[in-house]
């Protein structure tokens, strides 16, 4: 039986699909409260008609009309190209901005919303299966659901696994697995992990370091030239990301590792991949902060730094679906930031309301189009107001916005970076 760290039943109040199995553990039977256990009513027979049985209000053939029925909403969506301009809202407003009426799109050119992960219609579209870290759960059996390492020593920091990860079975009964936390290597005990420091002679995750700003450093890495790290590194990823498997190849990808200076080295933070030719505009592939660095702001530094490298490419992206729920959670509110912060920095001219598009939105932050609309209305900012579109900023969102940049100290400076992209589309350059 799942259970959480704690000892209470992962299951009492939500289905097994329902609940994240991060920190999932079995307990012994001795943690168990039998005293507690609710078992399952017996549903009323439901009434007959023509004799024959009726089908229950939860039926999936009855869902399955419900989602058929499902009409385009009625509230329009705002045209990708229609300026916007500044207009009170109520007195109440420091800043609000209006856009000219234009066509009415299509619903399925919003992208996904908040909740949505997979495809529109309800079928998830096939898994990828090029990649090093893939989102596919076709293995999700008895033995992956688990987590299986018990606690991971990189470097000065001990860390417990929250998934699991494919690591050799002879190391997962381990009580400790210790990993070199400059080239990812691992080895049974502590004393392989000290013969191995005296041979190996990094300091720094192998790659070119195209970015230093203080003690913040990024490395690219190539995945097939550095084969052997990459692999490493998407192994120690695995057991902090649930919804992805693991494939070997990770030649397709370029891994852009963050750390941390000291004068012992370059210590790993966290890193983002994305594939070296994407058809979808991704941007990033996987994204992870190691959890002794979570909640300090470094996970929208990776995101910054993703977006940094697609304006240098002359490009728009988003990350790969779907996210975690931290992932959703860091990409939502950078999303909102950062729109929030060009709306605010509009300035009128001539007496007139500022004016802007949703597409050059996405050309100023290299935002995809599709995240700038869905994060629109994840904020409640547009409206339709006599003929126009209407983008409220209400003073409560402008004081929030101020508070929360206030707390955001780490920022990218552009000037740091020396990136100069390649055109992977030349398979020589593999």
């Amino acid at each position: 039986m799942r259970g959480d760290p704690g000892g209470s039943l992962a299951s009492e109040l939500l289905p097994f699909s329902a609940v994240n199995k991060r920190l999932d553990e079995w307990v012994t039977h001795d943690r168990l409260d039998l005293k507690k256990i609710q078992f399952p009513k017996k549903e009323a027979k439901t009434p007959t008609k023509n004799g024959l049985p009726g089908s229950r209000p939860g039926s999936p053939e009855r869902e399955v009309k419900r989602k058929v029925e499902v009409v385009s909403p009625a509230t329009p969506v705002p045209s990708e190209t229609a300026p916007a301009s500044v207009f009170p809202q109520n007195g109440s407003a420091r800043r609000a901005l209006a856009a000219q009426p234009g066509r009415k799109r299509k619903s399925n050119c919003l992208g996904t919303d908040e909740d949505s992960q997979d495809s529109s219609d309800g079928i998830p579209s096939a898994p990828r299966m090029t990649g090093s870290l893939v989102s596919d759960r076709s293995h999700d059996d008895i033995v992956t659901r688990m987590k299986n390492i018990e606690c991971i020593e990189l470097g000065r920091h001990r860390l417990k696994p929250w998934y699991f990860s494919p690591y050799p079975q002879e190391l997962t009964a381990l009580p400790v697995l210790y990993l070199c936390e400059f080239c990812l290597k691992y080895g049974k005990s502590l004393k392989c992990l000290q013969r191995h420091l005296t041979k190996c002679d990094l300091r720094h995750p192998p790659g070119n370091e195209i970015y230093r700003k203080g003690t913040i450093s990024f490395f690219e890495i190539d995945g097939r030239k550095n084969k052997s790290y990459s692999q490493n590194l998407c192994l120690l990823a695995k057991c902090f990301l649930d919804h992805k498997t693991l494939y070997y190849d990770t030649d397709p990808f370029l891994f852009y590792v963050m750390t941390e200076y000291d004068c012992k080295g370059f210590h790993i933070v966290g890193y983002f991949s994305k594939e070296k030719e994407s058809t979808e505009d991704y941007n990033v592939a996987c994204i992870l902060t190691l959890p002794p660095y979570q909640r300090r702001g470094y996970g929208k530094l990776l995101i910054e730094f993703s977006y940094e490298l697609s304006k240098v490419e002359g490009k728009t992206g988003t990350p790969e679906k779907p996210l975690s729920d931290l992932g959703l959670l860091s990409y939502r509110s950078y999303w909102s930031q950062t729109i929030l912060e060009i709306l605010m920095g509009l300035k009128s001219e001539s007496g007139e309301r500022p004016q802007i598009t949703i597409n050059e939105i996405s050309e100023i932050t290299s935002i995809k189009k599709e995240d700038v609309i869905s994060t629109l209305q994840y904020l409640n900012l547009i409206n339709y107001y006599k003929g126009q579109y209407i983008l409220t900023l209400s003073e409560d969102i402008v004081d929030g916005h101020e508070r929360a940049m206030l707390k955001r100290l780490l920022r990218i400076d552009s000037k740091c970076l020396h990136f100069t992209p390649k055109d992977w589309s030349k398979r020589g350059k593999w």
